[in-house]
Parts: C-alpha cells; sequence; structure tokens
C-alpha cells in the first residue's frame, strides 16, 4: 500500500466524461489499496472564461478604470475549481467510491497575501490524513489556498501543479503523479522534433532548467518544491486507458519520473534541449562605469516584477563608459522601457534600444559538470547552419543562446542532433 497524490490539469476534466475518465484513475489506485488525494484544475478554458468577466465587469459597469480589487478576482477565479472537484467527487461516489471535495480553505493550504499570484506558506494535512487513512478519497481543488486575510488567495497560472506537489509533501505521499496531455518529459518539443525521446528519468535540477526555460509540462514552482521536499514526481498522461498494463505499476508507471540525482545510475552530458519564442532584448548605450548602476537598472524593474534574464555588459576601451544589454520577456518590453526612463537621469545612459522577435535556446544536462566541450559543441553546429549568436549565459547545467526567432525550430532540430538526442 502507498500514499499516492493524483493531479488532473484542464484539459483532463474538460467535460464529464473526461472526468469520468479521471474517476477511472483514481479507483485503479484504490483499488490497489492505495490512500490516495485528487488535486483538479478547472476544465479547460472555464479559467480563461472567469478571468475575462473579471476584466469585463468594470467596463459594462461604467467605471473609469479598468483595475479591480485582487481579492475579488481571486474569489472569482478560483470557483472554476471549485466545480470540477465536486464534479470528480460525485463520479467517484457514483462508482461506489468514498470522496468528498475539499477547497483550499478547508484543509487549510495557507499562503501569504499576494492575491492572484500567491505562494503557499504552510499546509496542515493532519485532517486529510486521518480521512485517507479511513479510506476517503480527498478531492482537493487546486490552484487556490487561504491568505492571512482570510480570503481565498490564488496561486497563479499552472497553480495546481504546486498545489499538488506541496501537498503531497504535506500529506508525506510516496509519490506526486501529475497527469497532463502528454505522455512524459521529452528531450525536447515533440512537435519541433519529431524523433524527441521521451525521458524514463530527469533530477529534478534538470527539469527546474527545463520548466524555467520553456518547456511547458511543468509549473517552475511546483519543480522547486519538489526539489526542496524530495517529491518523487511521475508526469503521465491521463488520456491513456486506466486499466492497461502497467498502469498500476506501484515502482515504474508509464512516464517520466523527476526524482532525486542519486536516483539516476547512467547520466547522460546533455537531457534536453528548451526554447522559449517571444524574448525581447534591451540595451542601454553609454552608461556611466560606475558603481551602483546595475543597482540603479535592475532594482526598480525587479520592484515591478519584470523578470530579466541574459545580461551583457561591455566596456569601452578607456573605461569609462559601457553598454549593458539584456533580456526581458515581449510582452514586459514597453513597461520596462518606461520604467528605465523614468529613472534614466539615475542611470546616466544616453539611448535605450531594444529588439523583439527573439528566442533563448538552451541545452541542458547535469552530465555538462564533468564534461568540457559542451559550449563549443553548440556553437559549432550552430554556426554551420548560419545561425548567428546574439548573447550566451551558463551555469553548472545548462547554456542558453539568444538567436533570432526565424531561426529557432532550426537551432532546435540541430542541437537535439548534435548531443545525439534523437537516437533511441
Amino acid at each position: 500500500m502507498a500514499r499516492i497524490v493524483m493531479k488532473f490539469g484542464g484539459t483532463s476534466v474538460a467535460n464529464l466524461e473526461r472526468i469520468h475518465n479521471v474517476a477511472r484513475h483514481v479507483k485503479r489506485e484504490v483499488d490497489a489499496g492505495n490512500e490516495v488525494a485528487v488535486v483538479v484544475s478547472a476544465m479547460s478554458g472555464k479559467t480563461n472564461e472567469l478571468v475575462g468577466w473579471v476584466q469585463d465587469i468594470p467596463k459594462v459597469a461604467g467605471a473609469s478604470s479598468p483595475f479591480y480589487d485582487a481579492r475579488e478576482y481571486d474569489a472569482v477565479v478560483a470557483s472554476g475549481e471549485q466545480v470540477t472537484s465536486g464534479l470528480l467527487a460525485i463520479a467517484l461516489q457514483s462508482m461506489g467510491i468514498n470522496a468528498r471535495s475539499w477547497q483550499g480553505w478547508q484543509i487549510p493550504i495557507k499562503t501569504d497575501n499576494a492575491h492572484g499570484a500567491a505562494r503557499i506558506q504552510e499546509i496542515d494535512g493532519t485532517d486529510i490524513i486521518r480521512r485517507m487513512g479511513e479510506g476517503q478519497v480527498a478531492v482537493v481543488a487546486g490552484f487556490q489556498g487561504i491568505g492571512p486575510d482570510n480570503r481565498i488567495a490564488t496561486l497563479g497560472r499552472g497553480g495546481s501543479d504546486t498545489s499538488a506537489v506541496a501537498i503531497a509533501a504535506a500529506v508525506k505521499a510516496d509519490r506526486c503523479d501529475i497527469y497532463t496531455d502528454v505522455d512524459g518529459v521529452y528531450t525536447t518539443d515533440p512537435r519541433v522534433v519529431p524523433k524527441a525521446r521521451r525521458l524514463k528519468k530527469i533530477t529534478f535540477e534538470e527539469m527546474l532548467e527545463m520548466a524555467s526555460l520553456g518547456a511547458k509540462v511543468l509549473q517552475v514552482r511546483s519543480v522547486e518544491l519538489a526539489m526542496v521536499h524530495k517529491v518523487r514526481t511521475f508526469v503521465r498522461s491521463s488520456f491513456e486507458d486506466p486499466d492497461a498494463p502497467g498502469m498500476g505499476d506501484l515502482i515504474n508507471p508509464p512516464g517520466t519520473l523527476i526524482c532525486d540525482e542519486e536516483e539516476i545510475v547512467e547520466q547522460e552530458v546533455v537531457t534536453g534541449i528548451a526554447y522559449a519564442k517571444d524574448e525581447a532584448q534591451i540595451s542601454l548605450r553609454r552608461l556611466a562605469d560606475r558603481p551602483g548602476v546595475s543597482a540603479a537598472i535592475f532594482g526598480p524593474l525587479a520592484e515591478a516584477h519584470i523578470n530579466v534574464d541574459m545580461i551583457v555588459q561591455n566596456i569601452s576601451e578607456d573605461g569609462s563608459r559601457t553598454d549593458m544589454t539584456f533580456t526581458v520577456p515581449y510582452g514586459d518590453v514597453q513597461k520596462a522601457l518606461k520604467i528605465l526612463e523614468d529613472n534614466k537621469e539615475k542611470i546616466g545612459f544616453d539611448v535605450a534600444q531594444n529588439e523583439s522577435g527573439l528566442c533563448k535556446v538552451s541545452v541542458i544536462g547535469i552530465g555538462m559538470r564533468s564534461h568540457a566541450g559542451v559550449a563549443a559543441q553548440a556553437f559549432k553546429a550552430l554556426a554551420e547552419k548560419g545561425i548567428n549568436i546574439k548573447a550566451i549565459t551558463t551555469s553548472e547545467i545548462k547554456i542558453s543562446i539568444l538567436i533570432d526567432g526565424a531561426y529557432s525550430e532550426l537551432a532546435v532540430r540541430t542541437l537535439h542532433s548534435a548531443y545525439g538526442l534523437d537516437k533511441s
């Protein structure tokens, strides 16, 4: 017998037939004698609809400002998961399984006060553990908790993944199964590279890099939590037949295991290639080269929650002036430029230039720590395809390369082949 947390995303619960299919997956684990908690997202498209309503109601009401109370936003958008959790509980009850729905505040999942993008601070799993021990399936509404102001707080997009991993840590689950519309984590996007392979295992660190660098399989914070609490996490497909051979395997079910480095015996030099389109580059020209300049640039951007990634600094020959170039998501370009212009006198730059339509391609693998020449191999492969590199950043287990967006798919295919990832 094991204690398992199962999470199902929006496409997995998109309609009543799929919710019934999810119930079959849950029943399989219950019939095997496992203690089960299930975390569900809102039905596919429902959260977008609810967000649209929140954004439109001030206009309908004739307000002069489009702004709204973030606490009421959370009250509205959290309702999608409430519907799904209730429907799945009813589906399970109809199959003769003892189940009940739980909202975030009932557990409780305690968060900070950042409504719309709250972070989990504490989960008391005592009541759920007791109920699971009595044979009851806990069906939990993901994406939500309760803030210090005693109001519903949502965790941001993809927050149900975070809910699932956090609950798995709180109840000391043997594993957390994330069911989605793909059957695991691949060496790269199979839509770009048909020869991409599904990975049997990947380390927490590698998955964190892949998630933060463009892979959409898991939400970044969920991987961070899994790594901190060492929650063994499987990425699985909800569209496979719940009763297919191997689906009930406790140790090695089909999918990709995200685990500690010690569990992976044979470590590849490169595990995968991730990419993120819609990157933009901002360059500040002729800055004074003095202490405090970087803080004057990146401090205000951080306060505005603008994520700055690749940073390159060039020094003039006499050392008096410098150029600073960095990347931000395309959607934040205008906001970032305004902030920089507002702080122009303090920063002391001549002109701010920007370029959009860029792509960041990243090579990821824990084996890079002990192998030389991995970066040179990437640069050579791209050069042979005539792809110009605009910026480079590296860490122990990744190399990120900024290129023109038009070459993104060619670059991904080239690097995937260069490291032999398309070989079975």
